[in-house]
């Protein structure tokens, strides 16, 4: 049967008896009628982009056949709700969280946000819990969200990505891989170059005995910073043999766990590089405990450009990574496709400059 105004039973609808019994139709009843989703029924009514013209007519046949009234406050809630932006962070269940990292990104994407009339909400996830991608996806449908930024390592999830899209939802990643780039606007810096600079900075010093923490597995970001560095040494003829690399999850607690069986090893490296300022203090606190001399004895080089980097004995030379920038100009874009309509936005890959910050934590080694 095409016609709304007669539609076929659905169990458990009211259907346009709703109004005979004493009480005003609900949304509930809509969606029941139209045979969608209350978060459809709601996007269909605010005027959302992402609902077609086939639904949306749906929708609104149902609403003439009970005669549904939207209700002022409803409709005023539902319109901030559709001016609520979502952060989405992940890390390991068991890590502690990268404080300075998750602070900044939060803080630059929460001043663009403000700064546009958007309010900005951070939904955090384990990379572990099997129902993450789900619970994304539930996320958005639910209408709680009109679009969100994707931070590393979920922005180089292209399943989860595709899902997304697939729902409509607007979406800007930070540090994607190169697969969502090509689907989707994107922030970030050149991570491989990075690394590149850090490899070329240690070996400059003498250094060819390497320690190297990983950060968390699946975070293409470090990993291509990694690649960077591998690219530098071996374009001076220093193989991988001369690395030891380690996989930490971004905390000071493995910071000092992994620099204590790096420099446990008879050939002890020389100079250890962190994917994260909190895993170079940590390596910083183990080589002091075992009294060790920094930069004497042992270069440690970080990532991020913390605060602490810059208090800690010796200042920790490290890459400064424009955190607060990406973000803002994250949030920025994904504003931009919100406000011109255009569903999941227009891919484009925008580059914040980088720098390597030089301080005292690196040296030439000892003979």
């Amino acid at each position: 049967m095409s016609s709304l105004s007669k539609p076929s039973p659905i169990p458990g609808a009211l259907g346009s008896d709703a109004g005979r019994n004493g009480r005003a139709p609900t949304i509930d009843d809509v969606a029941a009628l139209a045979g969608v989703g209350r978060a459809t029924v709601s996007r269909a009514l605010n005027d959302q982009a992402h609902v077609s013209d086939r639904m949306r007519d749906r929708v609104m046949r149902a609403v003439e056949a009970l005669d549904y009234r939207v209700n002022p406050q409803a409709r005023n809630l539902a319109s901030r709700t559709s001016k609520t932006l979502t952060l989405i962070n992940c890390n390991a269940r068991d890590a502690p969280p990268n404080s300075y990292y998750f602070a900044a990104i939060e803080l630059g994407a929460l001043r663009a946000a403000a700064a546009a009339g958007f309010e900005l909400t951070t939904y955090n996830l384990h990379i572990e819990d099997e129902d993450r991608d789900d619970r994304l996806v539930e996320l958005f449908a639910s209408g709680r969200s009109a679009g969100m930024v994707l931070s590393p390592p979920l922005s180089a999830n292209l399943p989860l990505v595709r899902r997304l899209m697939a729902q409509g939802c607007p979406l800007v990643c930070i540090s994607p891989s190169d697969e969502v780039r090509a689907l989707l606007p994107s922030v970030g810096f050149d991570e491989a170059a990075a690394g590149y600079e850090i490899a070329r900075h240690v070996v400059a010093a003498g250094h060819r005995r390497f320690g190297y923490m990983l950060g968390i597995e699946g975070h293409l970001a470090a990993e291509m910073r990694y690649g960077g560095f591998l690219r530098a040494l071996a374009e001076v003829g220093i193989g991988e043999e001369s690395v030891i690399a380690l996989r930490g999850d971004f905390s000071f607690r493995s910071g000092v766990e992994l620099a204590e069986e790096l420099l446990a090893r008879p050939e002890r490296p020389t100079a250890i590089v962190c994917a994260n300022d909190d895993m170079a203090v940590g390596a910083m606190f183990a080589a002091h405990r075992m009294h060790l001399t920094l930069p004497g004895d042992l270069s440690v080089v970080g990532f991020d450009d913390a605060p602490v980097a810059a208090y800690i004995w010796p200042p920790l030379t490290t890459i400064h990574q424009p955190i607060r920038r990406i973000a803002s100009r994250a949030v920025e874009r994904l504003i931009e496709t919100l406000l011109r309509g255009h569903g999941t936005g227009t891919p484009g890959f925008d580059v914040i400059d980088h720098h390597l910050v030089l301080r005292e934590s690196v040296a030439s080694p000892r003979a």
